[in-house]
């Protein structure tokens, strides 16, 4: 499976699903971030840092360890 951090910058996808605990599942859906949902990659950061997607019309900056818990299909 893939996932977001396997994008590189402007590439679009459609987010099928999650890996890992309920609670970054649900602190993502909260923040829009749900199965079904067009996204983009924006820009990846040095140093494991944080990635920033676009979801809908804003952006969101992510840890990466989170990032990589988000299943992606290509568009």
């Amino acid at each position: 499976m893939k996932n977001i951090t396997d994008l590189h910058a402007g590439e679009s996808a459609t987010i099928i699903g999650f890996s890992g605990e309920m609670e970054l599942q649900s602190r993502l859906v909260e923040m829009g971030v749900i199965p079904g949902t067009k996204i983009r990659f924006i820009k990846d950061t040095p140093f494991n840092g944080p990635v920033e997607i676009k979801v809908r019309d804003y952006y969101l900056s992510i840890r990466k360890n989170d990032a990589q818990r988000i299943l992606i299909k290509h568009d």
